[in-house]
């Protein structure tokens, strides 16, 4: 067998080759939040609808970010799917020891308890029911039970390592 034309020399497997292929995988971006003792959030891209019935959808939280303790504890959470608009806002609940709650940030209690971002394309409040163990991570799996698509505009997306907007 031969080497395709136009591809690179292959490197073995690392999490820089990891990193740098996810770079040119374009994602939504959603913020998840959960109430605490302080509420917590992050800022992901791992977001997945895993099925339909029931409704369930999956994400990714690294076990050494800030928000993990009280995700790990969370009986519910809120996911919120972010607008081209908010890229201060997904910047803000990226960044390690930011006040994502802070004044800047416009959220509300919601249903169950959870923190509700304001001014989000769409919002979801889930029930946790699994957390499985993957590297120096969980996956997170939650049921929908109440939420609102309502909101307008365009999605915001993270491409080659930056907060960006769809192209028509």
């Amino acid at each position: 067998m031969t080497a395709s034309p136009g591809l690179g020399e292959t490197r073995t497997a690392s999490p820089e080759l990891l990193r740098s292929v996810f770079r040119r995988h374009a994602a939504g971006v959603a913020v998840i939040t959960a109430a605490g003792e302080r509420p917590a959030g992050f800022t992901a891209t791992s977001l997945n609808s895993v099925a339909a019935e029931p409704p369930l959808v999956s994400f990714g939280v690294g076990t050494a970010s800030s928000s993990w303790p009280v995700l790990a504890e969370a009986e519910h959470v809120g996911v919120h799917i972010l607008g081209e608009h908010q890229r201060e806002l997904a910047a803000t609940f990226a960044r390690s020891g930011a006040d994502r709650f802070g004044p800047s940030t416009f959220w509300r209690s919601g249903p169950e308890g959870v923190p509700l971002l304001d001014d989000v394309l769409a919002w979801l409040v889930c029930r946790v029911v699994a957390r499985v163990p993957a590297g120096d991570h969980h996956i997170v799996i939650a049921q929908v039970i109440e939420g609102d698509p309502a909101g307008e505009g365009r999605p915001l997306v993270y491409h080659q390592g930056r907060f960006t907007a769809l192209r028509d």
